[in-house]
């Protein structure tokens, strides 16, 4: 069953995300100057940070899109992870910044980083909304983090639960699911 909107509970209202999205934007701005980037969203959930922290920034990087299968319907992420849409750029002599929703056990980024790394990438950085370090599983670094949550399931601003909630425009926790 899910639960009505006016049920969940906010933890990171529009304005707190614009003010965050904004701040990143800058120090990647700084960070990149006139190098050559790709920034590749994780879709689907980083699809709104994604599309905001770019149009955001003041550099003009390259754009691209991959997707992974670890989740299914619930929110324990499963052992392996795949691909289901690969990037289409060329990642070589470029630095690439991959920009992702969460980042909880680490395994799809730990399985991204590696595959991208293959690729002949000058360096690899990542961009997360939510940095949840205390679910780890994997170590993996998240170089621009927009929040650190240590604990609860949260929808919204492109994170779901079940592909439902992605669409509202702030973080909710959303009670009795998860950690």
């Amino acid at each position: 069953m899910f639960s009505p909107v006016e049920h969940l509970r906010i933890v990171y209202d529009e304005n707190m995300i614009r003010t965050r999205v904004r701040e990143l934007a800058k120090e990647i701005d700084s960070l990149y100057g006139d190098e050559p980037l790709v920034i590749v969203c994780v879709l689907k959930g980083a699809f709104l940070f994604f599309s905001d922290l770019v149009r955001a920034l003041t550099i003009s990087p390259e754009l691209d899109f991959v997707r992974l299968a670890s989740y299914g319907e619930g929110m324990k992420s499963g052992g392996t992870v795949s691909f289901t849409k690969d990037i289409e750029l060329s990642l070589e002599g470029k630095h690439v910044l991959i920009v992702e929703d969460i980042i909880d056990s680490g395994r799809s980024m730990d399985f991204l980083l590696r595959q991208l790394s293959a690729r002949g990438a000058k360096s690899l950085k990542i961009a997360a909304l939510i940095d949840k370090k205390e679910r780890r599983e994997v170590p993996v670094h998240a170089d621009f983090v927009g929040f650190a949550l240590p604990a609860g399931f949260i929808v919204g601003y492109g994170l779901d639960y079940a592909e439902r909630y992605r669409a509202l425009p702030a973080v909710y926790c959303l009670p009795g699911v998860g950690k």
